[in-house]
């Protein structure tokens, strides 16, 4: 039986190659991959290839250089990319494939075997003795089709099979949002700043000489996350999951995060005390009792205007990372939706929006409420599959 495989260093080496190539990847896209290779297991080749393209690649002009490491490195079965590039561009430096098989040997498999990169083995590989790993018993196979193919069905197609599947893939699922300086201090004896209160106290030992100056440095602490999500009727399709995901962040096993939930229709509900601390199927039939204004029309401008006065002023949206789930359509003036999204834009770190519909073909944000909002947003999405989330998890962290 192989090793089991090494996701840290598999993300942390892949992602140094194509650096190596030229791409512009740091460490945080190499510790986002790893992030997505837990919430989404790459069961074969084309599944690994999108989900480290969606990470890695960030324009147009870099997808020849990661096309080109990709099948080097995965090189066997043909991946979504092959029609791309000139077949005769030379080898990347460091990264040349091995030499052809010889004339009658037998073909490769269409899985391919391990690959190594320069500085170290990318996928742990078997070793002597010719031996293969067994294959994937029947619930295996199971669990990684439908993992495959929840990772890019449309969250407004999904069943309760689906949901019941997404919850066991969230089962993982970390987010990094951008940290803050607060003013408490802690010590730290390479700190820049001396503690004078410390420096005195120490300094009562040695006669009221201060020998050994103490020093400190400002604590960091992760921004808040603050959630707003349209229920309205046009959205409805998309609620359901949205709020599943949304338990999973302010429950328990969210990793402690500081997260506040609110939903909107006509009205603004907030359902952060209903989704947390119990089961996704009880929280969903909490929130659907606490949101009487559920699929129903939408005031984006007005809610967004309650929220700012009742919850951020006070402190919910200062420093925050507002994230607004919705398709931009306003049943009253579009205008307040541009104004009131300009008004927390002031008070939060970071404004994203989160539209499903954008990934429609030939979609174009013109409808009145989106089109006035986007020049005060920092981030436009869709987050409309579960693959798409993971861009949505990095416009969380900027």
């Amino acid at each position: 039986m192989g090793e089991p495989l090494d996701q840290a260093a598999f993300a942390a080496r892949f992602g140094a190659a194509l650096h190596r190539a030229g791409l512009p990847v740091t460490p945080e896209r190499s510790a986002r991959f790893l992030d997505a290779l837990r919430l989404l297991p790459p069961v074969d080749r084309p599944t690994l290839y999108w989900t480290a393209r969606l990470v890695f690649v960030t324009g147009r002009a870099q997808l020849e250089t990661f096309d080109r490491v990709f099948g080097l490195v995965f090189g066997g079965a043909g991946d979504p990319a092959d029609h791309r590039g000139s077949p005769g561009n030379p080898p990347l430096p460091g990264l040349e494939p091995g030499p052809p098989a010889p004339a009658g040997a037998a073909p490769s498999p269409a899985r391919p075997s391990a690959a190594r990169l320069p500085g170290g083995d990318l996928r742990p590989e078997a070793t002597g003795g010719g031996s293969e790993r067994p294959a994937a018993t029947g619930t295996q196979r199971l669990t990684g089709s439908a993992a495959e193919s929840l990772a890019h069905q449309d969250f407004g197609r999904f069943g309760p099979g689906e949901l019941a599947e997404l919850d066991r893939l969230l089962a993982g699922l970390t987010i990094r949002v951008p940290l803050r300086r607060t003013r408490r201090r802690e010590a730290d004896p390479g700190g820049r700043r001396i503690d004078l209160r410390r420096s005195l106290r120490r300094s009562l030992r040695t006669g009221g000489e201060a020998v050994r100056l103490a020093r400190s440095h400002g604590r960091l602490r992760r921004r808040p996350l603050v959630l707003l999500c349209d229920i309205s009727g046009s959205m409805e399709p998309y609620t359901r999951v949205y709020l599943q995901i949304f338990s999973r962040l302010c429950s328990p096993a969210g990793g402690g995060l500081a997260v506040e939930i609110f939903v909107f229709a006509t009205r603004l509900t907030r359902l952060t005390p209903a989704l947390r601390h119990t089961t996704p199927d009880a929280a969903l039939r909490r929130a659907g009792l606490a949101a009487p204004d559920w699929s129903g029309g939408t005031l984006i401008g007005r809610s967004l205007a309650e929220f700012t006065n009742r919850f951020g002023r006070r402190g919910t949206a200062r420093g925050a990372v507002v994230v607004i789930f919705s398709d931009g359509w306003e049943g009253e003036d579009p205008a307040a939706v541009g104004r009131e999204t300009a008004r927390l834009r002031r008070l939060a770190h970071r404004v994203v929006w989160v539209n499903p519909r954008k990934a429609a073909p030939g979609y174009a944000p013109l409808a009145g409420g989106i089109a006035a909002a986007l020049p005060h947003c920092d981030a436009f999405v869709s987050g409309h599959t579960l693959a798409a989330m993971t861009e949505v998890f990095d416009a969380f962290a900027g």
